[in-house]
């Protein structure tokens, strides 16, 4: 699992054949009626959107942290993992892709009510539609699953941000004890 894990997080075409794949069990899914040409069309398309946004948000990161793909895949685990690197532009790669991190998700914390409150009003009006129409079960499925795609943003956000200041805050110690 770990090569796996470790495979998705180098390659945009592993990505994508994922995005694809998962993009066409959907359409499978919730479109049992449409011909299985629609679902491989709507497959490419998710994949496609998914990669455009993982692409230029990598290259965002990639020229905030001054380094190549790889480069900014060991950062990254070595965000995960609370690790501190030993040499010193690897640290000032660090350094400055934490800090730019940080600041994305400050500036995009202004918008997280907004954007929750959004979701929270599409789950209730297709609450509303289901208990209009007599069918609630697509509708509480669908609220569920919303609520849970929230919840997660929520948690995915306060974790990100907790591993970020602690990596500041031990490459400014690391940088004190250097001088």
């Amino acid at each position: 699992m770990r090569s796996f894990k470790r495979w998705l997080d180098r390659s945009l075409a592993a990505q994508a054949v994922l995005i694809f794949l998962l993009g066409v069990g959907v359409s499978a899914l919730f479109r049992r009626g449409d011909h299985p040409v629609l679902w491989v069309v709507q497959g490419f398309f998710y994949a496609a959107i998914g990669i455009t946004f993982t692409a230029v948000h990598r290259r965002r990161a990639i020229r905030a942290a001054g380094t190549d793909p790889r480069g900014l895949v060991e950062l990254g685990r070595r965000i995960r993992h609370r690790e501190v690197p030993s040499e010193p532009e690897q640290r000032e790669s660090m350094r400055r892709l934490v800090d730019d991190q940080l600041s994305l998700l400050e500036r995009n914390r202004r918008w997280l009510p907004y954007w929750l409150g959004f979701m929270g009003l599409i789950t209730v009006a297709l609450l509303a539609l289901g208990v209009a129409t007599g069918s609630l079960a697509l509708p509480l499925v669908f609220a569920v699953a919303v609520t849970g795609f929230c919840c997660w943003v929520a948690w995915m956000r306060r974790r990100s941000l907790d591993r970020l200041h602690h990596m500041r805050a031990a490459l400014r110690e690391d940088h004190e004890h250097v001088s």
